[in-house]
């Protein structure tokens, strides 16, 4: 009896050892687990913005996406080295941040407001699914802001501002460019000068700071542009242009009737000197309403240089075109020049029939860019599908005029139908001269004119036009066998262009 007694107490013994011992294990497993690793949710942010996966726009994820989704997945996150680097680079900011706060509250003598609260950047769009009020109310009011006029007038009038307190020299191209897409804004200063000019103008506006209130500010030295406060008109009218240019022939001009004020985005002044008048008349002056008032000032000397070298470099490029024809490289410069002076710039779209076939050409015209084909009507016979037989016309394309070259004179000179059709084929510049501007030419330099010129394409027959078009026709058919051969071999197989795994 003692021994069955004593192995049961071996027993039990040994039942609370081993208790105590996977017990013991038991802490040792838990006490040697690893806390639970940190996201990255900046790279998994990153890793969602993949266009092939599903999202609002696209329903289904692609395979591509997901497996490059499921590579990428586990560097999110951040092992225990990453992790104590971070803490690292996190204590240092702060500790950054705390001494920039103690410089700034020694600096200013103690800060008595709550803890400071660091702003970060918004990076959120209306495109991206959020739930935040504040996101949604900030980008509409940013919206509206940006569409308003008057808001969009305020940041035009800072910007000339803050480029007009630059020296012409000081700025850049890009800023004159700006400046000018700014200024072809207001009514008031596309009523007196055109784009192309007011583009080269910009290069030399300046700003002109008065402050002081009751100076009176004479108009007739320049172009004046209100960036900031107001003025009062002394005379009327108080801005010249070509179009009211009788109503200055006054020696005393007329005070405006009742109280005119010009406020910012008004302007008043001349590009162009007014004869027969004195810079400090009464003309066209006006008188400052505010302490500070800012003007954007472009003088008269510097609008007339300006036309001069734009008359100049255009009258250069008519000569250039002009000489560069085969049918006026040897003509001497005067009558070049007197030929040069009637041209005007004129721009077609492309397939514009610019002359049709047996009428007379509506103006000379010279290529400057582009390139226009050359159509000739041919008479053939067309078979029906009944086997019968009728007469069409058809048009084909006899050759092309590339730059340099010229078309139209005979047809003008001598008053007679063109034998050709003149067709864009892409879009295209050319000099024009009209027919009633030929009457300013003498006699001699028309003589010249009719001497150099040739009929366009003239010294072609009827049997050089049905060649043509045979060899076309013979093209076209052999050009469409091969696409219906190649068809048909590809559709043999089954295989559709731009369908199935052949769209890619």
């Amino acid at each position: 009896m003692i021994p069955v007694v004593a192995a049961m107490s071996l027993v039990k013994s040994d039942e609370k050892h081993l208790r105590s011992s996977q017990k013991n294990g038991q802490n040792r497993a838990l006490s040697s687990e690893q806390p639970p690793p940190m996201i990255d949710y900046q790279f998994l942010h990153q890793m969602c913005q993949d266009p092939g996966l599903h999202n609002r726009q696209h329903p289904e994820t692609t395979d591509e996406a997901h497996q490059q989704f499921m590579k990428n997945y586990h560097k999110m996150f951040i092992t225990n080295s990453s992790q104590s680097k971070l803490a690292i680079m996190d204590s240092k900011s702060d500790k950054v941040k705390a001494s920039h706060a103690s410089l700034l509250t020694h600096a200013s003598g103690g800060y008595t407001g709550g803890p400071v609260k660091e702003s970060l950047p918004k990076t959120q769009t209306v495109d991206v699914l959020t739930h935040d009020i504040r996101d949604h109310t900030a980008l509409l009011h940013k919206t509206r802001k940006s569409e308003d006029p008057e808001y969009v007038r305020a940041e035009n009038i800072k910007t000339l501002r803050k480029l007009g307190r630059k020296y012409p020299f000081e700025r850049t191209s890009v800023e004159n460019t700006a400046m000018a897409d700014i200024l072809k804004t207001f009514p008031s200063v596309t009523e007196v000068v055109s784009h192309k000019v007011l583009t080269e103008l910009c290069g030399l506006a300046q700003m002109d700071v008065w402050s002081e209130e009751d100076i009176t500010l004479f108009g007739s030295t320049g172009f004046h542009l209100i960036l900031k406060g107001s003025v009062a008109p002394q005379s009327y009218p108080y801005v010249h242009h070509k179009g009211n240019a009788s109503e200055f022939r006054c020696s005393t001009p007329p005070p405006p009737e009742g109280e005119v004020v010009l406020t910012v985005g008004d302007a008043f002044g001349t590009f162009e000197r007014l004869e027969n008048r004195e810079p400090n008349s009464r003309i066209l002056t006006v008188k400052t309403l505010e302490p500070t008032c800012e003007f954007l000032r472009i003088t008269c000397s510097d609008y007339k240089r300006t036309i001069e070298q734009i008359s100049h470099r255009d009258q250069t490029e008519k000569m250039t075109l002009l000489s560069s024809s085969p049918s006026y490289d040897l003509w001497p410069r005067q009558p070049l020049l007197k030929l040069a002076s009637l041209i005007a710039w004129i721009s077609f779209p492309a397939n514009t029939v610019l002359v049709g076939e047996g009428f007379k050409s509506p103006f000379i015209g010279f290529m400057k860019s582009g390139e226009c084909h050359v159509l000739r009507k041919v008479e053939i016979k067309h078979t029906l599908p009944n086997g019968k037989q009728e007469q069409r016309t058809k048009q084909v394309v006899m050759g092309k005029l590339c730059p340099c070259e010229s078309f139209g004179e005979i047809s003008v000179l001598l008053d007679e139908p063109i034998s050709c059709s003149i067709v864009t084929a892409t879009a295209v510049e050319l000099a024009m001269i009209e027919p009633q501007k030929l009457k300013e030419l003498d006699e001699v330099t028309l003589q010249l004119l009719q001497q150099s010129s040739t009929r366009t394409f003239g010294n072609l027959s009827e049997d050089d036009i049905h060649e043509e078009y045979m060899q076309q026709e013979l093209k076209r058919e052999w050009n469409e066998y091969k696409h219906s051969a190649v068809v048909d071999v590809i559709n043999y197989k089954g295989i559709r262009p731009g369908y199935g795994k052949w769209s890619k």
